[in-house]
């Protein structure tokens, strides 16, 4: 198990994730307990990339409910279609949020979050087990390279979570 996760923040962001994947790759390697490994690959998000939250919920009875996160107190539990994370549980697809004020129905669990992506996590059948969700403190702080590294690793978690 690796004990440092470090972003190398001279490299291009595409770079920055893809090391990052390798790096949370390693950590989770050779570890069964899903909730261990979800856990420390919170961590390595928020404090490697300095995220304002970072965090999974999973569907469970209906709903998103929160899982492993990191960052201020959070909503526990989410109901399809609802704000961003049920929104992109419910389209099956990622969503990139520059404002999170301007999405209709955002529900506000810290205002100090200003934008936002949720990566939907999938089974082996792409049905939706979860969604990652990733929250700034600053507006319009995700772009396309965020989304595409967020969705790297969003396979990653649902690996880890299936498997």
């Amino acid at each position: 198990m690796a004990e440092t996760f470090l972003v190398n923040t001279s490299i291009s962001k595409k770079e920055q994730y893809k090391n990052a994947l390798l790096q949370l790759e390693a950590l989770t390697e050779g570890e069964g307990d899903w909730i261990a490994n979800v856990s420390n690959v919170m961590a390595c998000l928020k404090y490697g990339f300095g995220f304002f939250w970072v965090g999974v919920y999973l569907v469970k009875d209906g709903a998103l409910v929160l899982g492993p996160f990191q960052g201020p107190l959070a909503c526990t539990r989410i109901p399809k279609g609802k704000g961003v994370c049920g929104k992109s549980w419910e389209l099956n697809e990622t969503l990139l949020v520059p404002d999170v004020e301007a999405f209709p129905g955002h529900i506000a669990c810290s205002s100090d979050s200003k934008s936002e992506v949720v990566v939907p996590l999938f089974d082996n059948n792409q049905e939706v087990i979860g969604v990652l969700d990733v929250d700034s403190d600053k507006l319009n702080d995700f772009d396309e390279e965020d989304q595409f590294g967020l969705e790297q690793i969003g396979i990653l978690i649902s690996k880890i979570i299936t498997s």
